[in-house]
């Protein structure tokens, strides 16, 4: 099943709406959808190179706004949809404990998620289930959304198809490193402070 969302969301980068498919899979990607929509938005960059910030502002602003989707259904219906996505993604008996931490170092993990290859909507149905200030989810969606998509966007308008063929083969151990580095930055400042 995931394949085939997989091949169906990568063609949608072909189609003649496809801003507004990556819009759409942005959105939904955030509260629910399994496909992130770096996998459209590499082609349509390498398609359309002088459009790339355009589309990675496209993913930031509909995938923040897909963050408040699953904030709802993590605050509103965490026992009839939200357990169901987390049981999907199999960390349905791991929410209990994670739901402790979370609260603790909550808009941490919001930036490490919203950064790195982390599946974003268990993260932001956790902080509608666990009552987070919805301006932190905000910001930190707003900061890590858009440091992903821009960055994707700017390393293939740069370099282009040898960028998205690094990508391909090292897209999460890349994501991972920059995001803990990214989140150790905060960390650290608040040390510091």
């Amino acid at each position: 099943m995931l394949k085939r969302l997989y091949h169906w969301t990568l063609a949608k980068a072909a189609h003649e709406k496809a801003p507004y498919w990556l819009a759409a899979i942005s959105f939904i990607e955030s509260s629910f959808f399994p496909i992130p929509p770096d996998v459209m938005l590499a082609p349509m960059c390498l398609a359309r190179p002088q459009r790339a910030f355009q589309y990675a502002l496209i993913c930031t602003v509909a995938s923040v706004l897909g963050a408040l989707l699953g904030y709802a259904i993590g605050f509103f219906l965490f026992e009839t949809i939200g357990a169901a996505i987390l049981d999907f993604y199999g960390l349905g008996d791991k929410f209990e404990a994670f739901k402790a931490s979370f609260n603790e170092q909550g808009w941490l993990i919001v930036l490490l998620a919203g950064f790195t290859p982390l599946p974003f909507k268990v993260i932001t149905i956790a902080a509608g289930a666990t009552a987070m200030p919805l301006y932190v989810l905000i910001a930190a969606s707003i900061v890590a959304r858009s440091a992903r998509f821009f960055l994707v966007g700017a390393l293939l308008w740069k370099f282009g198809q040898p960028m998205q063929d690094w990508i391909d083969r090292h897209f999460a151990l890349a994501t991972s490193v920059v995001g803990v580095l990214f989140v150790g930055g905060f960390v650290a400042l608040k040390f510091v402070l």
